[in-house]
């Protein structure tokens, strides 16, 4: 019987958005929300004026690559809505919701109110894109969790990172996340790898495609 393996994931960050995968490790936990990343980059915000927050639940931006606007959902520009949106620091903070796509990091800027209080405080909205594609869903090549249904490839020094299922991805899968567990005992007689996903189930179950 081949050994049983576990390894960490690495994903690259685009600008401010958080496309990839979630971390992986030996461990039977973890909270996996945005480990194993790069840094948080920051995004410039730009008040629209459309709520009292910026990119609120259910609001929706235009697409950047430095910069991104909150726009109504029915302008021609809006490209992704608000599925989640959390103050603080993404790593401190809730994991977004399972499919989404990517994640916007919001600096603190912006007017003083009153009080004294930046108009846009720090924080991450969760975002999913409007129409396909949708790296977020499983299978999906990226979004920044791993999820069951998605799959990965080593890419070397014990790592492993997401890539489409159906081979459309410059990798090739080589494995499939097929079910999410508490812990590895649980997990079937099939699996080849380890990955840590986080949440109530923190360990992923692989199998060799």
């Amino acid at each position: 019987m081949r050994g049983r393996r576990s390894v960490g994931v690495g994903c690259a960050l685009l600008a401010a958005l958080v496309a990839g995968c979630s971390s992986a490790s030996g461990s039977d936990a973890g909270d996996g929300r945005l480990g194993g990343k790069a840094s948080a980059a920051s995004a410039t915000t730009q008040p629209s004026g459309y709520g009292a927050v910026f990119l609120a639940l259910d609001e929706c931006s235009s697409f950047g690559t430095t910069s991104f606007t909150e726009v109504p959902c029915t302008s021609e520009r809006a490209a992704a809505r608000v599925v989640a949106r959390y103050d603080g620091e993404v790593g401190k903070g809730p994991p977004c919701p399972a499919t989404t796509d990517f994640v916007l990091h919001i600096s603190a800027q912006g007017s003083s109110g009153p009080n004294g209080d930046s108009a846009v405080p720090r924080g991450y909205a969760c975002m999913r894109n409007l129409e396909p594609p949708h790296p977020g869903d499983p299978g999906g090549g990226g979004g920044p969790r791993t999820i069951v249904g998605d799959c990965v490839y080593g890419s070397g020094s014990g790592q492993v990172r997401e890539t489409a299922c159906d081979g459309s991805g410059a990798r090739k899968p080589q494995y499939k996340v097929v079910k999410a567990v508490l812990r590895r005992a649980s997990c079937p007689a099939s699996t080849d790898l380890y990955v840590q996903l986080g949440g109530i189930r923190p360990v992923g179950c692989a199998r060799p495609l």
